[in-house]
């Protein structure tokens, strides 16, 4: 593999990396790329009902129109519709191969992964945000009863499931564990649910809220876990209450390991955005670019896959000018 030099190496095989891929071949540039686990891994990794945000016109790219039964897609219909690209297009994804280290040579760029070693002329980075988890750092956190990840209802079933957050996954586990029969309490840093909740599913996790269907502590978080209960501190003092399993919904933030192996400065504030050129995503250092949600950092808010597709074309015009 050394004996080669790619002229652009993507690291993440999401829909951002994909269309990086596409934009690749349509600029003849020698490419790869390198996915940690399955193709689009993030969304394979969503909740098994998951419905998006976006509508799936939104979420199109290369002209080749995703088609979905309603109005928004499901998590399934986005991996069949990916699957799709993949295979139409014949890009060169090379699965289950995660980047360990990336290193700085004479000649570009050497990426080590857990299954060889690579050179390349230029690295695009579109590792997303959703491999990482925001840990509580609580004693507890470690127990076999925390998970970070949720993906479907049917193991709590007739279990005390406390929900940590108040966001779009944590709303979506607490009603889908709730109407499978669990007992739910849930855990908000803030008054109420996020407003930024999908506006057809915040009235219901409100009315459950309000009914006393699911029990919400506000303005609280979490003080332990353990074996059987968890403590959580509120305004009135600190709670315990009987308890199952916990559901830490509390985000997830990018792969800064890899951002800083490179020498990618981050900006000094709570956001940590990565530094780059809007205008061709390419950051501080020549030759590294950025796609993704990974540009916004611990903002995970500013970008989506349907106002990142564009990077895609930025950065593969760039490259290929810069390389002619």
């Amino acid at each position: 593999m050394m004996n080669k030099i790619y002229d652009v190496i993507i690291i993440g095989g999401g829909p951002i990396g994909l269309a990086c891929g596409v934009e690749a071949q349509k600029n003849n540039l020698d490419y790869l790329i390198l996915e940690k686990g399955a193709l689009t891994n993030s969304i394979y990794n969503y909740p098994v009902n998951m419905t998006f945000f976006s509508t799936s016109d939104r979420l199109e790219m290369a002209d080749i129109p995703f088609m979905s039964v309603g109005n928004k897609p499901t998590r399934t219909e986005a991996l069949e519709y990916y699957r799709r690209i993949y295979f139409h297009f014949k890009l060169k994804v090379n699965l289950y191969e995660g980047v360990q280290t990336l290193n700085k040579v004479d000649r570009g760029f050497q990426i080590i992964t857990s299954k060889g070693e690579y050179l390349t002329k230029k690295i695009v980075l579109a590792t997303g945000f959703y491999d990482l988890p925001n840990l509580m750092n609580v004693p507890g956190e470690e127990l076999q009863k925390v998970m970070h990840y949720y993906k479907e209802p049917w193991a709590f079933i007739s279990q005390k499931v406390l929900v940590v957050g108040g966001a779009n996954s944590a709303v979506d586990a607490a009603l889908e564990t709730w109407r499978k029969g669990a007992e739910v309490s849930m855990v908000l840093l803030g008054d109420e649910i996020d407003e930024n909740v999908k506006y057809w599913v915040r009235p219901d996790i409100m009315n459950r809220i309000k009914e006393g269907s699911i029990q919400a502590f506000p303005n609280s978080k979490v003080k332990e876990i353990r074996e059987k209960e968890v403590v959580i501190a509120t305004p009135e003092g600190d709670v315990t209450i009987e308890n199952d399993w916990v559901l830490a919904m509390t985000g997830y933030k990018p792969n800064f390991a890899l951002l800083d192996q490179l020498g990618v400065e981050l900006s000094l504030d709570e956001k940590r955005q990565p530094c780059y050129d809007q205008a061709n995503q390419e950051s501080n250092i020549p030759g590294v670019y950025l796609a993704g949600v990974v540009c916004g950092g611990l903002n995970t808010r500013e970008f989506f896959i349907e106002n990142s597709i564009v990077h895609a074309d930025s950065i593969m015009r760039d490259i290929k000018q810069k390389l002619s």
